[in-house]
């Protein structure tokens, strides 16, 4: 009897001791929900504010991501606020002394960088490809150059391509087996299509070359 009150007495006082590490870590668990809710909408309003998903739904990618009820807004509120819980959960966790959670934590919330920086180069990658393919295609329609709508589709895809493995290199995959078979492919393809872009431009060209130079010349005379 005498022992059984001595392990009941010892659990009960291991429990007050442990107690405040358990009030702690509620608290920090609670704080990290509220901040990571305030900093993910902010961070949604000032992306919104910059006009990041107008840019994006004028893209191909973007406009395909919207058809989905989806929005780059909402991603990174959505990324914030992960980031933020795993934190409150990574300080929880060690308040409470959990060795091995708290571990495996840490190498969560170090990791989340390497998401963000994935989803940031494919969205600025995809604008800017967008921009400039969009331009070029302009330029050749204005310029009357036949064939330029099916290169500059080809050019698009294969930045694309590139820009898509620039971004999974920043989540620390394996690509060497992508980089032995692709990469080659990859290099063909692109001296392909800028061949067959200076080829396809300067054919287009040649026949309004005396136009084009017509008004060169007069703007200098001018």
């Amino acid at each position: 009897m005498v022992d059984i009150m001595s392990q009941i007495s010892e659990m009960v006082g291991g429990v007050v001791i442990f107690l405040p590490n358990i009030v702690a870590a509620i608290i920090i668990l609670i704080v990290g929900w509220i901040l990571g809710r305030v900093l993910g909408k902010a961070v949604s309003v000032f992306l919104d504010k910059i006009g990041v998903d107008d840019v994006l739904r004028k893209t191909e990618p973007g406009a395909a991501i919207e058809k989905s009820g989806l929005s780059i807004v909402h991603l990174f509120d959505i990324l914030v606020r992960i980031f933020i819980y795993l934190i409150a959960i990574m300080a929880a966790t060690n308040v409470l002394q959990i060795e091995s959670l708290s571990q495996m934590m840490a190498a969560i919330v170090a990791y989340i960088p390497n998401v963000v920086a994935f989803i940031l180069i494919l969205v600025v990658g995809i604008i800017l490809i967008d921009f400039f393919a969009d331009w070029m295609e302009r330029y050749g329609e204005n310029m009357e150059i036949s064939l330029i709508g099916p290169m500059i589709l080809l050019v698009r895809l294969f930045l694309y391509f590139v820009v898509i493995i620039l971004a999974l290199t920043q989540l620390a995959f394996d690509l060497t087996i992508i980089y032995i078979f692709i990469g080659p492919l990859a290099w063909g393809v692109g001296l392909g299509v800028g061949a067959a872009i200076a080829i396809i431009v300067g054919f287009g060209l040649k026949d309004r070359a005396p136009e084009i130079m017509d008004r060169f010349f007069c703007k200098v005379k001018k």
